[in-house]
């Protein structure tokens, strides 16, 4: 008993035109097609930019990306497409089809007594008939597989005019099947519902008036409204206004930017302050954002090394089965024994089970703010024994935090440079800002009255405090554009910054009066997390960073890491993960700038933080949800136990299934027996992986 396995939707394809980055293929079918299933799985193929697919036709539009794929790579995978993952509508047929046969061969069970004995025979076959007409189309499209075994075994029943034995096989498997689908979609649908769309609602300008609408109603070329404290909706350009962006979710960069009238904007960054309207540009799926969303989609058709070996065991199993049960005919001469062998096979737990544990535990994965793009992930995960780290907001937060205050004048104490460079900053929504009122708060500082502050854009702020200007921000911005001289402090300045730390000048009455450091903060629960993938099994922890030595060498001593490597270039990031995979390392890195998507690519596993750059977010194999680092040792548990149940759930239908065979191989079983044994054992089996969830 198996349930159905995604089959391609294409028989044959043919090239009819092409252009550089577009292709139209003719194809053949020998099946409905679901164009939104075909559509979102084709345009989840490697440089496919996007597809368009004409049922009437029977042709297919494929736009790509030159160099990323060609019309024989993407008529190759085409041929190869599986739908297994994203084709609700023919789930549905199929469970509509399971339920009906399940009905059928249930009232004629249940009031076979009622019947008269002429009508039995065809009554029975009728019943039988999605049994039969299954393995006719497996017989010619597959050969020999466990649907076939069931209808022999319901043939044989029904030739011996055992009608009990053969209608209840006809049930058990209706039912076993409906059962095994609904289990196989359940966990397809603990996947979905982690990235649900947004059902909030957004602000748009239509005819002058402001107002808001349903967020899916959002649709291209509309003004979209972004003010203060809200996320972006939509990908497109400013038509308007000013405003200061957080785009540390989408780019990386911690560092607040300005956008104004003819800037691009991103899906998913905040507005700080300031208001914007945005003409929409791509929206809804199509949005950066919602990428990734795709890829739980692509995961549920995803198949793993282990789902793929069990599934050829199964295949392979089969022919003994039928060979056990010809053997069994041949020694007994009982037809009854080869009946109630045919009824138990390894094929349905084996397929099934093991996917559906991977998607029950990348559903568990999801609530814990963890997404597995497919269950090869999982798998891959848990054999890691190398993690290789990014050093700035991975390791650290990538929040700034004021480490060091020095004067100039020796009227002026450290407290108060903070004090007075908060007292002008405090209206201002910038992270170096934010982190210098921070520390003024945490010392209960003073405040300095001042007049208007003035601010300019990328460079800092000022005012005027008794009398004197006053300027905080940048040293291009006290020294070229104020004139205020650093050079006598050169020396200690440079030593700061050796030392990894972000500067801030403060001037007063047209002199330096001191400067506040301020430095990226180490996660709280980064060596916390650390030791727990070595009690994981992780054998060697190593951190790659673009900061200077002295301070990754002090950064791996505060965290037991065991090598480093610092100042380095992203290809150089890359080139040392691919170094240590020639060594016969299993690599998981985790980062989340841009400039670490190679090495996440080049990876066996590469984990993106929360707050990364939406290349890595895409690039990488796993994307945390939230932002905390021990989600990176959650994720490794995870995958640890999931591939843990797997196991026991292989050994569990491999001893289950192969006593049921010989019970019934020596006549202890009877075919009703052996098919109730087997389909309840499988949906046991089924439940047991659903369970992780």
């Amino acid at each position: 008993m198996t349930a159905p396995v995604g089959r391609a939707p294409f028989r044959a394809i043919r090239v009819v035109h092409r252009l550089d980055e577009r292709i139209r293929f003719r194809y053949e079918t020998d099946a409905p097609l679901d164009p939104v299933a075909v559509v979102r799985a084709v345009e989840n193929l490697q440089g496919v930019l996007s597809a368009r697919l004409n049922t009437a036709a029977r042709s297919l539009t494929i736009s790509f990306t030159v160099g990323k794929t060609d019309g024989e790579h993407l008529r190759k995978a085409l041929l190869r497409l599986d739908l297994a993952g994203s084709a609700p509508l023919h789930d549905g047929i199929h469970r509509h089809d399971s339920l009906l046969g399940m009905a059928g061969s249930g009232v004629l069970l249940v009031g076979q007594a009622l019947i008269p004995a002429a009508l039995m025979m065809p009554a029975t076959l009728a019943a039988a008939l999605p049994v039969f007409s299954g393995a006719v189309a497996d017989l010619r499209d597959q050969g020999v597989t466990s649907h076939v075994l069931e209808a022999l075994a319901v043939a044989i029943s029904a030739a011996r005019r055992d009608f009990t034995a053969a209608n209840t096989t006809s049930f058990m498997l209706a039912l076993g099947e409906y059962l095994e689908q609904s289990i196989s979609r359940r966990s397809d649908e603990l996947l979905r519902e982690l990235l649900r769309p947004d059902t909030g609602e957004v602000w748009i300008e239509s005819d002058g008036q402001e107002r808001q609408i349903a967020s899916d109603a959002v649709e291209v070329g509309m003004t979209v409204i972004a003010s203060a404290g809200m996320t972006v909706p939509v990908d497109g350009t400013v038509l308007g206004g000013e405003a200061v962006l957080n785009e540390t979710a989408m780019t990386g960069e911690s560092q607040p930017v300005t956008r104004r009238r003819g800037d691009r904007v991103l899906s998913g960054t905040l507005v700080e302050e300031g208001r914007l309207r945005i003409y929409a540009e791509h929206v809804g799926r199509h949005t950066a954002t919602a990428r990734i969303a795709d890829y739980v989609e692509h995961s549920l058709a995803a198949k793993s090394q282990s789902q793929l070996g069990a599934a050829r065991l199964a295949d392979r199993l089969v022919p003994a089965v039928l060979g056990l049960a010809t053997t069994t005919w041949l020694f007994s001469g009982d037809w009854q024994r080869a009946a109630a062998v045919l009824q138990a096979d390894y094929s349905c737990a084996l397929k099934l089970a093991t996917p559906v544990a991977f998607k029950a535990g990348m559903h568990r994965a999801g609530t814990r703010g963890i997404l597995f793009k497919g269950g090869d992930v999982v798998e891959r995960l848990s054999e890691a024994d190398t993690f290789v780290f990014d050093k700035t907001g991975t390791l650290t937060t990538g929040q700034l935090a004021v480490t060091d205050a020095i004067a100039f004048d020796p009227h002026y104490s450290p407290n108060d440079i903070i004090d007075l460079a908060a007292s002008v900053e405090e209206h201002y929504f910038h992270p170096l800002a934010l982190a210098v009122v921070e520390a003024a708060r945490a010392h209960h500082g003073r405040h300095f009255d001042h007049k208007e502050v003035e601010f300019i854009a990328a460079h800092g702020v000022a005012s005027v405090i008794d009398g004197q200007r006053v300027v905080v921000g940048s040293r291009h911005f006290v020294e070229e554009d104020e004139g205020i001289s650093t050079s006598r402090h050169r020396r200690r300045l440079q030593a700061l910054f050796r030392q990894g730390k972000t500067l801030l000048y403060i001037g007063y009455g047209s002199r330096l009066l001191g400067i506040i450091a301020l430095k990226d903060q180490l996660r709280p629960t980064a060596r916390a997390t650390l030791e727990r993938l070595r009690t994981l099994g992780v054998k060697r922890l190593v951190m790659l960073t673009g900061d200077h030595h002295d301070r990754a060498a002090e950064l791996a001593q505060e965290l037991g890491i065991d090598e480093y490597h610092a100042e380095l270039l992203p290809q150089q990031k890359a080139a040392l993960v691919a170094h240590m995979k020639s060594e016969g390392a299993r690599i998981a890195f985790v980062g989340d700038g841009i400039n670490d998507a190679p090495a996440l690519a080049g990876a066996h596993v590469g984990i993106a933080m929360q707050k990364g750059a939406d290349i890595a977010r895409l690039t990488a194999d796993v994307a945390l949800l939230e932002d905390g680092i021990e989600r990176v040792a959650d994720a490794k548990a995870l995958a640890l136990a999931t591939m843990q149940r797997i196991d026991s759930n292989f050994k569990l239908t491999i001893t289950a299934n192969t006593g049921i065979l010989a019970a019934a191989a020596f006549g202890k079983l009877s075919p009703i027996a052996s098919s109730v044994a087997h389909n309840g054992s499988t949906i046991a089996i089924l439940l047991n992986a659903l369970r992780s969830a």
